[in-house]
């Protein structure tokens, strides 16, 4: 007995000593530069600018974001440009961060492919879009012919289960971006482009003859666009899950770039501790206290982020209202969990 009770304590001394595995957010800290998958090719949500040579969109600002919280610099980023194909992979070999990159959240990617999806950024959904001289005006209209997509994504499952059903022969052709898939439209190496509505809406809009193509009414498959992280690094996980909900809830308490440095005046408990100014969120996530107003002053809340890639002033116009992308408050599915 003794001697059993002494293997058992060693155990138990030599479990303790082991150090705790480390986090993403120990390594990123130590780097002093997050790297973060994105598209280049996906005008709105992530795409070089070729006339400033920075890259743009919606899903480049929430790499931003995430730099500003976790080390205090929205700056501090290297874009790693993944496809739909390799984002998952550039991920399980450390070669990103984390991944914004519009993404469809399924429980099939966090099962089979070992992630973790932080919280939804922009619901979507997958559509077509054919040359307008097609006069096609509906999916069912495509029977027979040939369709496009890019590879490695949901999509191309989507398609192929679709084709099935209806019976058709139609020849699927997959391309690597949406750089590609557009061409392929465009020089009529395939009828139809599908992919997210956004995309396409996206790619007509940059187009320099809009009226050439033509997006179908139908939406296929619902698609809720979310970053991912490495799964079972709750401590990374963690932190960005909360600097994601931070946009959301500024937003919801019209927190803007402007009004950070005055809101730091305010003598309201819920907004100290949401600012950092008093308790402990940020020290308990491994990252700045002040984690919250740095993301808000240096990139903007949710709606900021919108507007500047998505908003009425941009070529990629998409409205908000009537939509899950608004506010809770205001109908949609956007909210962020209590800060109390």
């Amino acid at each position: 007995m003794k001697i059993a009770l002494s293997i058992a304590a060693a155990a138990v001394s030599l479990f303790a000593a082991m150090p705790a595995s480390a986090s993403v957010l120990d390594t990123v800290k130590q780097r002093g530069t997050l790297n973060c998958g994105t598209d280049n090719t996906a005008p709105g949500f992530g795409y070089l600018n070729t006339k400033t040579g920075k890259m743009e969109g919606f899903d480049v600002d929430f790499c931003r974001a995430i730099a500003a919280g976790v080390l205090g610099d929205a700056t501090k980023v290297n874009y790693v440009v993944v496809t739909d194909k390799s984002r998952f992979t550039a991920l399980q070999t450390g070669q990103v961060d984390v991944v914004f990159a519009h993404t469809t959240m399924k429980p099939a990617r966090e099962s089979a492919i070992t992630i973790d999806f932080l919280p939804i950024t922009f619901w979507d959904g997958t559509g077509a879009m054919v040359k307008a001289a097609s006069k096609v005006t509906k999916f069912d209209d495509l029977a027979g012919a040939s369709l496009c997509t890019t590879q490695g994504s949901g999509t191309e499952a989507l398609l192929a289960s679709l084709v099935k059903e209806r019976g058709w022969t139609n020849k699927v052709l997959t391309y690597e971006n949406l750089e590609k898939l557009f061409g392929a439209l465009g020089s009529g190496r395939c009828d139809a482009m599908i992919t997210d509505k956004t995309a396409l809406a996206a790619w007509r809009g940059n187009s320099a003859k809009p009226d050439d193509y033509f997006i179908l009414p139908e939406m296929l498959e619902k698609s809720p666009f979310a970053g991912f992280v490495v799964a079972n690094d709750s401590r990374w996980r963690n932190a960005l899950r909360w600097i994601t909900f931070a946009m959301i809830q500024a937003e919801e308490d019209g927190l803007t770039s402007a009004k950070v440095d005055e809101a730091k005046t305010s003598s309201d408990p819920v907004m100290k501790r949401f600012l950092g100014l008093d308790g402990t969120f940020g020290a308990d996530f491994g990252i700045p206290a002040d984690f919250v107003a740095q993301v808000v002053k240096q990139v903007g809340n949710y709606g900021e982020v919108y507007d500047r890639n998505l908003g009425p002033k941009t070529p990629f116009y998409i409205d908000r209202k009537g939509t899950p992308n608004a506010l809770f408050k205001d109908g949609g599915t956007m909210i962020s969990p209590l800060w109390n």
